[in-house]
């Protein structure tokens, strides 16, 4: 059996390995692309200006049942059910060190939905300010990509109906999680991952600060990852050209997501 610190270790991974799951899903034995199924409005790097903020944001929620998000939820949901018996014992032991306590306190602050909106829209208002499209493109997404994210979580959230580990209600799947990675995601898409490795990362360090304060189960941020992965690919069709090969792994005591560069479109 895995240890709890290498299974909390493997779901981090997974849940980042979500992310680079191709924007073309042929590696996976399918020929149809994302951009075939999504109105041709959102193949452009900009938002346009005819469209309103409000019909943008409509398309999003039409561009969430592609093949490949579709591919991601089944992965994530996946991925949770694999850490789900491990869920009371990852709690236990990062909750129970005092040293990690001082680490994870301002993942709470950093992945609130009021921050991440806060700072989604700070960069479109510096975008406009400055005269830069391409920032302002980007805020309009963050924000987009939130709203999506926390309307996809609290439908879920409010469908399980599961408690929490200090006994409040609603702890799957992770809110803090879904708009961490939803803004990572949308970086990650907009700016490559020179953006994105770093962004990742914090979105992972906001995921295991929920399980450690006990307000998240490891499964529930697994699954909020994918959710957030998942809104930021909805905002952001025709980004992001990196193609991964996906294949599931077995690992002494459990399994793995293992993906592979295949270079770019």
């Amino acid at each position: 059996m895995l240890s709890t610190c290498c299974r909390c270790l493997l779901a981090c991974s997974i849940a980042a390995s979500l992310a680079a799951i191709p924007a073309q899903a042929q590696d996976l034995g399918s020929g149809i692309t994302e951009q075939a199924t999504t109105p041709a409005a959102q193949q452009s790097p900009f938002p346009s200006k005819q469209k309103s903020f409000f019909d943008g944001l409509f398309d999003d929620f039409r561009a969430i049942p592609t093949r490949d998000n579709l591919i991601i939820a089944g992965v994530g949901g996946l991925a949770a059910s694999m850490v789900h018996p491990a869920d009371a014992n990852v709690s236990r032991t990062l909750s129970g060190s005092a040293r990690l306590g001082p680490v994870f306190t301002s993942g709470e602050t950093i992945g609130g939905v009021a921050v991440q909106m806060a700072a989604a829209i700070g960069t479109q208002v510096i975008g406009r300010a400055t005269g830069s499209p391409r920032v302002s493109a980007i805020g309009s997404d963050l924000i987009r990509s939130q709203i999506v994210a926390q309307t996809m979580t609290q439908g879920v959230k409010l469908a399980v109906g599961r408690t929490r580990p200090d006994g409040t209600q609603f702890s799957f799947p992770s809110g803090h999680s879904a708009s961490s990675f939803a803004t990572a995601t949308v970086l990650q898409r907009n700016l490559g991952w020179k953006a994105g490795v770093p962004a990742y990362a914090m979105a992972t360090f906001v995921a295991a600060s929920r399980v450690q304060v006990k307000r998240h189960y490891l499964s529930d941020v697994t699954m909020g990852a994918a959710i957030g992965i998942i809104a930021g690919r909805s905002v952001t069709v025709g980004r992001g050209d990196a193609r991964f090969a996906v294949a599931p792994s077995a690992l002494p005591g459990g399994a793995g997501v293992n993906f592979s560069w295949v270079g770019r479109q």
